[in-house]
């Protein structure tokens, strides 16, 4: 028996539609988490939040969720993007800001299972999403974690 829960991440910078939604329909993906802090922006182009709720559901048949609390601050990304991508320090901040909204009690282990966290950076290295999925492995222990 697997007690382990399947999360997924991924950005849709650098990828196109076709690429992107195959993604999600291959790895079996059953909700989209979004957890950006703007997800309305124009350079969002197929990710901008209306049209990618209809997209999800017309070709892949998954859930579109916006989660906030998974979010980091304007105040956060105003500093990194200030001071020039100082990712330590962003980290840092993010991480206690996470800890402090104590997000592994507003996500259900349920929710996350089959979710796909959607950013836009293109690779999770310099990303809050590989840092809320390896926070919630942390609090949890069994989160399975697979970026695409």
């Amino acid at each position: 028996m697997n007690d382990s829960i399947q999360l997924f991440t991924i950005g849709f910078t650098k990828k196109g539609a076709k690429t992107f939604f195959e993604s999600l329909q291959n790895a079996g993906v059953k909700r989209l988490l979004d957890i950006r802090l703007n997800n309305v922006s124009q350079l969002a182009g197929f990710a901008k939040k209306a049209d990618l709720e209809y997209f999800l559901k017309t070709i892949c048949d998954i859930d579109y969720i916006h989660l906030l609390d998974l979010a980091p601050t304007k105040e956060i990304v105003d500093e990194y993007k200030k001071n020039k991508g100082d990712w330590q320090q962003y980290e840092v901040q993010f991480l206690e800001l996470i800890r402090q909204r104590k997000i592994e009690d507003k996500v259900s282990p349920d929710l996350i299972d089959g979710a796909c966290f959607l950013c836009s950076e293109a690779s999770p290295n310099h990303c809050h999403r590989r840092l809320v999925a390896e926070y919630l492995n942390q609090q949890w222990g069994n989160v399975d974690i697979q970026h695409l």
